[in-house]
């Protein structure tokens, strides 16, 4: 063979040669890649609280009815002196005065007709609010009771169920945090006990939202006064031998 044949042939050899070589390169360094990937664990932690709710919301309603409008005043009247009773009862129950406030009285008028269309009745309803906002949470239930005690009375009102929140989440969001990233290192701790790996600094971490739940409830976060605070935190741990 001619020393230029041998030239040709040579050179395809050194280009598949780099070729494999670069290849494979870039095999170790994909490999090497994902080998940080895998050395790492991702956990979740959790934290829970058992708190108390510090504020109430209650709305209280009360109606006055009457069959003559002419009588309007005297109605009016009634409905002032319901009020009173109210708002009475509140203040012996040791809510104050700035965590009471009355509303507006409503205006409605209802009509009642025969098949003939002719007017058989009338009635007229006033109907007023008194909101009761106040950190006095254990007080809302004995004060419900005693306004029960009105309907004795003739007073029409309705009782409302109140709201209850609690408001301190950002006292304790701290310690929460920190305990719910302990609970995940313990987790990480237990996985690489069993890999046979040790749990190395933190490389990403995601919050979860903190959920605030009524006690032995699935949806609702205002019946009760007791309430559960969640939270979970996902942490990716690096591993090492």
């Amino acid at each position: 063979m001619s020393q230029t044949n041998r030239s040709f042939t040579f050179l395809p050899a050194l280009i598949l040669s780099l070729g494999i070589a670069a290849a494979g390169y870039f095999v170790g360094q994909t490999m090497y890649n994902s080998s940080v990937g895998i050395n790492t664990a991702e956990v979740k932690g959790l934290a829970e609280r058992r708190v108390e709710a510090d504020r109430a919301f209650w709305r209280i309603q009360y109606t006055v009815t009457g069959r003559d409008e002419a009588a309007m005043q005297a109605l009016y009247e009634k409905s002032k002196a319901d009020r009173s009773k109210i708002v009475g009862i509140l203040l012996e129950s040791g809510f104050g005065e700035a965590e009471i406030t009355p509303g507006v009285v409503d205006y409605n008028h209802q009509e009642f007709r025969d098949d003939d269309q002719v007017l058989v009745e009338e009635r007229f309803y006033l109907t007023g609010s008194i909101e009761v906002e106040t950190d006095k949470v254990r007080l809302v239930s004995e004060a419900r009771s005693k306004l029960n005690e009105l309907i004795a009375q003739g007073v029409d009102i309705r009782n409302n169920a109140p709201s209850y929140y609690f408001t301190g989440l950002n006292e304790i969001k701290p310690e929460m945090l920190k305990e719910a990233t302990t609970n995940a290192r313990l987790a990480a701790n237990e996985f690489a006990s069993n890999a046979g790996v040790d749990v190395g600094g933190i490389r990403s971490a995601r919050q979860g939202g903190f959920i605030i739940k009524d006690v032995g409830e699935n949806y609702s976060d205002t019946m009760k006064i007791e309430k559960d605070v969640r939270v979970v935190t996902t942490i990716s741990f690096y591993l090492t031998k």
